[in-house]
């Protein structure tokens, strides 16, 4: 059986940039044991399978520790760039029929921009075990649907942080989003995610519907711009619809490939 396979970097306007992600566009489902074995063998933050049906494309994730992913961004970004490109989409608009819902994707120019969910957030008390694992405590706390976000008073302070992984990885939830005001961008961020096998994410497009409502809200504007500032780091443009999140960005083609499984 082969299998085509796209790496692409996602959320970003140049090679080596932005965050990379596996694509595996499919005539039907393999099984999940093979799936998951593809994810491990890539070694990607995530690998994203769909297979279309009827007017919809069913997408699922998977990380390099072969679990399987509920909602992730760069990989939905980076399908959408592969059906335009590569997979002969026509149309300026994919729906993608996932675990947290129908996302969609539009084209316009080079930019693509998802539509996500919003995430539910809450303040809460900085946990001890989250406390312990950083160098630089934040001014705010809160907890949503899988991550915690940490709000910092400067940019500079995100660039310093330093957490100790080993720590950290006993906390419960996908990871742990860091964010201040930003100084070329309306806010910045850094993901944490050793409790999902990725000590630091490139780029995480999901984690900005947690901090997209929160930086509209404090900035008493809708739509934001954005940067993550891993190694590799990201540009975003996010736009708060209420109980929706517009996140746009680019994307590059790294490769394009072929996987063979003897049957």
């Amino acid at each position: 059986m082969k299998i085509k396979i796209y790496q692409v970097d996602a959320f970003a306007d140049k090679l080596f940039a932005g965050n990379p992600a596996a694509v595996c566009p499919l005539d039907r489902w393999i099984s999940d044991a093979e799936m998951k074995s593809i994810a491990m063998e890539n070694n990607l933050s995530e690998t994203a399978f769909f297979v279309k049906e009827d007017d919809v494309f069913h997408i699922r994730w998977f990380n390099q520790q072969a679990i399987e992913t509920e909602l992730c961004g760069h990989a939905t970004l980076a399908s959408a760039h592969v059906l335009f490109n590569h997979e002969g989409f026509e149309g300026d608009e994919i729906s993608f029929n996932s675990l947290s819902g129908i996302l969609k994707v539009k084209k316009n120019g080079n930019d693509l921009t998802l539509n996500f969910p919003v995430d539910e957030y809450e303040r809460v008390k900085t946990p001890g075990q989250l406390s312990i694992s950083l160098n630089i405590q934040p001014i705010e706390c809160y907890k949503g649907k899988t991550d915690y976000m940490l709000v910092y008073e400067k940019e500079e302070q995100i660039i310093k942080l330093n957490p100790n992984f080993i720590a950290m990885v006993m906390l419960e939830g996908r990871g742990v989003i860091c964010t201040a005001r930003g100084t070329q961008a309306d806010f910045v961020s850094r993901f944490f995610a050793p409790q999902s096998g990725i000590n630091e994410d490139a780029v995480t497009g999901s984690a900005h519907t947690t901090l997209t409502p929160y930086w509209s809200n404090i900035l008493g504007k809708k739509e934001l711009t954005a940067q993550q500032l891993s190694s590799r780091k990201g540009s975003l443009r996010c736009k708060n619809l209420g109980d929706r999140i517009e996140i746009s960005g680019q994307a590059k083609t790294y490769l394009k490939g072929e996987i063979e499984i003897a049957k």
